[in-house]
Protein backbone atom coordinates (compact mmCIF):
# COMPACT_ATOMS: atom_id res chain seq x y z
CA UNK A 1 0.00 0.00 0.00
CA UNK A 2 1.44 3.23 -1.14
CA UNK A 3 1.00 6.44 1.11
CA UNK A 4 -0.51 9.10 -0.05
CA UNK A 5 -0.40 12.67 1.76
CA UNK A 6 -1.07 16.48 1.82
CA UNK A 7 1.83 18.40 2.92
CA UNK A 8 2.15 22.45 2.87
CA UNK A 9 5.28 24.76 1.31
CA UNK A 10 6.00 28.33 2.06
CA UNK A 11 7.13 30.03 -1.17
CA UNK A 12 9.07 32.97 -1.43
CA UNK A 13 5.95 34.89 -2.35
CA UNK A 14 4.53 34.23 0.97
CA UNK A 15 1.83 32.70 -0.09
CA UNK A 16 1.34 28.57 1.01
CA UNK A 17 1.56 25.72 -1.63
CA UNK A 18 -0.34 22.42 -0.71
CA UNK A 19 1.24 19.36 -2.45
CA UNK A 20 -0.40 15.60 -2.61
CA UNK A 21 2.24 13.36 -2.36
CA UNK A 22 2.18 9.54 -3.47
CA UNK A 23 5.32 7.18 -2.55
CA UNK A 24 6.44 4.55 -3.30
CA UNK A 25 6.61 1.60 -0.69
CA UNK A 26 10.17 0.50 -2.22
CA UNK A 27 12.73 1.99 -4.04
CA UNK A 28 12.08 5.26 -5.70
CA UNK A 29 12.78 5.13 -9.25
CA UNK A 30 12.27 8.70 -10.11
CA UNK A 31 9.48 11.76 -9.61
CA UNK A 32 6.68 12.46 -11.40
CA UNK A 33 5.24 16.13 -11.09
CA UNK A 34 1.21 15.84 -11.95
CA UNK A 35 -0.19 19.31 -12.93
CA UNK A 36 -4.06 18.85 -12.35
CA UNK A 37 -7.10 20.01 -14.52
CA UNK A 38 -9.13 22.95 -14.77
CA UNK A 39 -10.85 21.46 -11.51
CA UNK A 40 -8.15 21.69 -8.99
CA UNK A 41 -6.71 18.33 -7.51
CA UNK A 42 -9.58 15.96 -7.30
CA UNK A 43 -10.03 12.41 -6.81
CA UNK A 44 -8.87 11.64 -10.04
CA UNK A 45 -5.61 13.66 -9.63
CA UNK A 46 -5.42 11.90 -6.24
CA UNK A 47 -5.86 8.36 -7.92
CA UNK A 48 -2.96 9.31 -10.78
CA UNK A 49 -0.02 10.46 -7.51
CA UNK A 50 -1.14 6.66 -5.92
CA UNK A 51 -0.97 4.69 -9.03
CA UNK A 52 2.46 6.67 -9.82
CA UNK A 53 3.71 5.78 -6.35
CA UNK A 54 2.21 2.04 -7.10
CA UNK A 55 4.61 1.84 -10.12
CA UNK A 56 7.61 2.43 -7.92
CA UNK A 57 7.75 6.95 -9.02
CA UNK A 58 7.87 9.25 -6.06
CA UNK A 59 4.93 11.53 -7.42
CA UNK A 60 3.86 14.95 -6.23
CA UNK A 61 0.77 17.45 -7.08
CA UNK A 62 1.12 20.99 -6.43
CA UNK A 63 -2.04 22.68 -5.83
CA UNK A 64 -2.13 25.54 -8.40
CA UNK A 65 -5.07 27.74 -7.07
CA UNK A 66 -3.84 28.54 -3.94
CA UNK A 67 -3.13 31.85 -4.60
CA UNK A 68 -6.38 32.98 -5.54
CA UNK A 69 -8.66 30.24 -4.12
CA UNK A 70 -7.01 28.02 -1.76
CA UNK A 71 -10.62 26.20 -1.12
CA UNK A 72 -11.29 25.19 -4.95
CA UNK A 73 -10.01 21.39 -4.46
CA UNK A 74 -13.06 21.22 -2.13
CA UNK A 75 -15.31 23.12 -4.52
CA UNK A 76 -14.78 21.07 -7.41
CA UNK A 77 -18.23 21.21 -8.26
CA UNK A 78 -18.49 24.71 -8.73
CA UNK A 79 -17.96 25.61 -12.36
CA UNK A 80 -17.58 29.09 -12.09
CA UNK A 81 -15.34 29.08 -9.37
CA UNK A 82 -13.07 26.64 -11.26
CA UNK A 83 -13.35 29.11 -14.38
CA UNK A 84 -11.98 31.81 -12.43
CA UNK A 85 -9.11 30.20 -11.03
CA UNK A 86 -7.98 28.56 -14.45
CA UNK A 87 -7.83 31.96 -15.93
CA UNK A 88 -5.36 33.39 -13.40
CA UNK A 89 -3.44 30.96 -13.81
CA UNK A 90 -0.08 32.13 -15.70
CA UNK A 91 3.67 31.02 -16.46
CA UNK A 92 5.15 32.42 -13.76
CA UNK A 93 2.85 30.92 -11.34
CA UNK A 94 3.35 27.12 -12.62
CA UNK A 95 6.64 27.39 -12.79
CA UNK A 96 6.79 28.95 -9.32
CA UNK A 97 4.82 26.08 -8.02
CA UNK A 98 6.31 23.00 -10.24
CA UNK A 99 10.12 24.63 -8.70
CA UNK A 100 8.59 23.79 -5.64
CA UNK A 101 7.96 20.42 -6.17
CA UNK A 102 11.40 19.30 -8.41
CA UNK A 103 12.50 20.77 -4.95
CA UNK A 104 11.10 18.24 -2.97
CA UNK A 105 11.60 15.33 -5.40
CA UNK A 106 15.79 16.90 -5.44
CA UNK A 107 15.61 16.86 -1.89
CA UNK A 108 14.70 13.17 -1.61
CA UNK A 109 17.47 12.61 -3.95
CA UNK A 110 15.76 12.04 -6.78
CA UNK A 111 17.91 13.84 -9.90
CA UNK A 112 16.78 16.26 -12.68
CA UNK A 113 17.17 13.47 -15.22
CA UNK A 114 15.32 11.33 -13.53
CA UNK A 115 12.11 14.35 -13.14
CA UNK A 116 8.95 14.24 -15.68
CA UNK A 117 5.69 16.16 -15.36
CA UNK A 118 2.84 15.24 -16.11
CA UNK A 119 -0.64 17.36 -16.92
CA UNK A 120 -4.26 16.78 -18.00
CA UNK A 121 -6.12 19.16 -19.49
CA UNK A 122 -5.16 22.87 -17.70
CA UNK A 123 -2.17 20.74 -16.36
CA UNK A 124 -1.11 19.34 -19.65
CA UNK A 125 -0.54 22.83 -21.26
CA UNK A 126 1.15 23.72 -18.09
CA UNK A 127 3.13 20.96 -18.06
CA UNK A 128 4.74 22.24 -21.83
CA UNK A 129 5.14 25.84 -20.36
CA UNK A 130 6.98 24.36 -17.74
CA UNK A 131 9.00 21.57 -20.11
CA UNK A 132 10.14 24.42 -22.38
CA UNK A 133 11.83 26.27 -19.32
CA UNK A 134 13.39 23.67 -17.11
CA UNK A 135 15.84 20.36 -17.27
CA UNK A 136 13.68 17.65 -17.27
CA UNK A 137 13.73 14.03 -18.22
CA UNK A 138 10.39 13.79 -19.60
CA UNK A 139 6.82 15.24 -20.22
CA UNK A 140 4.12 14.07 -20.74
CA UNK A 141 0.61 15.76 -21.95
CA UNK A 142 -3.36 14.67 -22.13
CA UNK A 143 -5.42 16.79 -24.04
CA UNK A 144 -2.80 19.69 -24.00
CA UNK A 145 -5.25 23.02 -25.25
CA UNK A 146 -4.06 26.43 -26.10
CA UNK A 147 -1.98 25.84 -29.55
CA UNK A 148 -2.74 28.74 -31.23
CA UNK A 149 -4.22 31.10 -28.58
CA UNK A 150 -3.35 31.54 -25.09
CA UNK A 151 -5.39 28.96 -22.69
CA UNK A 152 -5.67 32.16 -20.40
CA UNK A 153 -4.06 35.18 -20.01
CA UNK A 154 -1.03 34.48 -18.27
CA UNK A 155 -0.29 31.52 -20.06
CA UNK A 156 1.67 31.90 -23.91
CA UNK A 157 0.14 29.88 -27.14
CA UNK A 158 1.70 26.23 -26.76
CA UNK A 159 3.29 26.70 -30.53
CA UNK A 160 5.13 29.26 -29.23
CA UNK A 161 7.14 27.31 -26.64
CA UNK A 162 7.30 23.69 -27.85
CA UNK A 163 10.31 24.24 -30.47
CA UNK A 164 11.92 24.91 -26.51
CA UNK A 165 11.43 21.67 -25.29
CA UNK A 166 13.82 20.33 -23.07
CA UNK A 167 12.81 16.57 -22.64
CA UNK A 168 11.26 13.98 -24.72
CA UNK A 169 7.41 14.64 -25.17
CA UNK A 170 4.73 12.39 -25.22
CA UNK A 171 1.36 14.01 -26.03
CA UNK A 172 -2.11 12.29 -25.71
CA UNK A 173 -5.11 12.93 -27.32
CA UNK A 174 -8.91 12.31 -27.94
CA UNK A 175 -10.79 12.60 -31.06
CA UNK A 176 -13.96 12.60 -29.80
CA UNK A 177 -14.56 14.99 -26.72
CA UNK A 178 -10.95 16.78 -26.79
CA UNK A 179 -11.27 20.75 -27.45
CA UNK A 180 -8.24 20.86 -29.97
CA UNK A 181 -8.98 20.62 -33.16
CA UNK A 182 -6.85 17.42 -34.90
CA UNK A 183 -5.39 20.33 -37.02
CA UNK A 184 -3.62 21.92 -34.26
CA UNK A 185 -2.50 18.71 -32.79
CA UNK A 186 -0.89 17.91 -36.16
CA UNK A 187 0.99 21.76 -35.89
CA UNK A 188 1.95 21.58 -32.83
CA UNK A 189 3.84 17.75 -33.68
CA UNK A 190 5.50 19.53 -36.55
CA UNK A 191 6.97 22.67 -34.40
CA UNK A 192 7.63 20.27 -31.24
CA UNK A 193 10.02 18.55 -33.52
CA UNK A 194 12.21 21.99 -33.88
CA UNK A 195 12.99 21.27 -30.56
CA UNK A 196 15.37 18.29 -31.29
CA UNK A 197 14.02 16.05 -28.70
CA UNK A 198 11.99 13.06 -28.90
CA UNK A 199 8.07 13.49 -29.85
CA UNK A 200 4.94 11.38 -29.66
CA UNK A 201 1.37 12.72 -29.73
CA UNK A 202 -0.76 10.10 -30.70
CA UNK A 203 -4.56 10.85 -31.44
CA UNK A 204 -6.79 8.32 -30.27
CA UNK A 205 -9.82 7.85 -33.10
CA UNK A 206 -13.70 8.07 -31.75
CA UNK A 207 -12.25 8.25 -28.04
CA UNK A 208 -12.65 10.65 -25.03
CA UNK A 209 -8.97 12.19 -24.61
CA UNK A 210 -9.18 11.02 -20.45
CA UNK A 211 -7.69 7.84 -19.54
CA UNK A 212 -8.31 7.76 -16.01
CA UNK A 213 -11.46 7.34 -13.97
CA UNK A 214 -14.81 9.31 -13.78
CA UNK A 215 -15.14 12.26 -11.00
CA UNK A 216 -18.40 10.75 -10.91
CA UNK A 217 -18.04 7.18 -10.30
CA UNK A 218 -19.02 6.15 -7.11
CA UNK A 219 -15.69 3.68 -7.00
CA UNK A 220 -12.53 5.12 -8.28
CA UNK A 221 -10.78 2.20 -10.10
CA UNK A 222 -6.69 2.56 -10.02
CA UNK A 223 -6.26 4.76 -13.39
CA UNK A 224 -3.12 2.46 -14.32
CA UNK A 225 -4.58 -0.76 -13.19
CA UNK A 226 -4.06 -3.21 -16.57
CA UNK A 227 -7.04 -5.30 -15.43
CA UNK A 228 -9.76 -1.83 -15.61
CA UNK A 229 -9.94 -2.93 -19.48
CA UNK A 230 -13.43 -1.00 -20.33
CA UNK A 231 -12.06 0.05 -23.32
CA UNK A 232 -9.17 -0.99 -24.95
CA UNK A 233 -7.59 2.89 -25.32
CA UNK A 234 -7.27 2.84 -21.54
CA UNK A 235 -4.47 -0.32 -21.55
CA UNK A 236 -3.11 1.06 -24.69
CA UNK A 237 -1.99 5.07 -22.95
CA UNK A 238 -1.50 3.25 -19.33
CA UNK A 239 1.22 1.27 -21.21
CA UNK A 240 2.45 4.30 -23.12
CA UNK A 241 2.63 6.69 -20.30
CA UNK A 242 4.81 4.13 -18.02
CA UNK A 243 6.98 3.20 -21.07
CA UNK A 244 7.66 6.55 -21.68
CA UNK A 245 8.59 7.06 -17.85
CA UNK A 246 10.32 4.05 -18.28
CA UNK A 247 12.72 4.75 -21.38
CA UNK A 248 13.43 8.30 -20.13
CA UNK A 249 13.69 8.70 -16.20
CA UNK A 250 16.93 6.85 -16.36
Amino acid sequence: MTGLHTETIPLVDETQLRVTIGEPDGAVRGGVVVLHESRGVTSRTQAIVEALAGEGWLAVAPHLYHRDDPGIDDQTGDAEAADRAAAAISGESVLADSDAAFGMLADRGVPSDRMAVLGFDLGATAALVVAAQRSLGAVITVSAAGVEEPLSAGLPALLDVVGELTCPWLGLYGERGDPVDPAEVDRLREAAHASGRVVDVVVYPSREHRFDADEQAAVQPDPLDEGDSEEATKMEARSRVLNWLDAHLR
